[in-house]
């Protein structure tokens, strides 16, 4: 493991087993994705999935609107009632399993059966709506889990400075702190490489 702290590359789904001379596939790790409602998790899970997405997106009813408060999204019009779960092979030992968690409060219950054996977390904020980040970082602060915070950038706009943003939500200064393009599969690498490295460092 001791490269994955000098950096990490997507590279082949396999390694050789130097003892035995044969290969095996690479060893699974759980990451979950994080956030309040429409902040981007879906659509990066999809960006850097490397197997069709399986999604449970469904539309927003006039109800579900008014519950999830989607006036401050209002392009939103499909929304994740379960989870959504992806994979990505980081390079030849490593093999990322992605579940992304529904956002809305009122499907809390579910983090944390889909937080169950997670390595690590990454935690998608939208910087025009800090209040939404609360729940997440607050959760797995609580739950003893390493994580990641990711700032969406919504058209390229950073609302607040890292800064501002790391006070704002109480966020650790040894947490990761990044910012990224949740339609962007380098850009989402770049941000799931952080938390990787930030979790494998907490669990050694």
């Amino acid at each position: 493991m001791d490269k994955l702290s000098k950096g990490l590359s997507v590279d082949s789904t396999q390694y050789v087993d130097a003892a035995r001379g044969t290969s095996r596939p690479p060893l699974p790790v759980k990451i979950v994705i994080a956030g309040g409602f429409g902040v981007g998790k879906t659509t990066a899970v999809a960006q850097i999935s490397e197997i069709p997405v399986l999604t449970t997106e469904a539309p927003i009813t006039e109800i579900a609107a008014a519950i999830d408060r989607t006036g401050e999204v209002p392009d939103k019009t499909t929304t994740t009632v379960a989870l959504d779960f992806g994979c990505i092979t980081i390079d030849d030992e490593i093999k990322l399993y992605l579940f992304g968690t529904p956002g809305q409060d009122r499907f809390g219950f579910m983090w944390r059966d889909l937080t169950e054996g997670a390595l690590g977390a990454l935690v998608i904020v939208d910087s025009r709506r800090l209040d939404d980040g609360f729940p997440a970082v607050d959760y797995f602060e609580r739950a003893g889990v390493p994580f990641g915070v990711a700032i969406n950038l919504f058209d390229g706009v950073l609302s607040h400075d890292l800064a501002d943003i790391r006070w704002a939500l109480a966020i650790a200064e040894d947490t990761p702190l990044v910012t990224f393009d949740a339609r962007d599969r380098g850009s989402v690498l770049d941000a799931l490489l952080a938390v990787l490295g930030h979790s494998l460092a907490r669990a050694n």
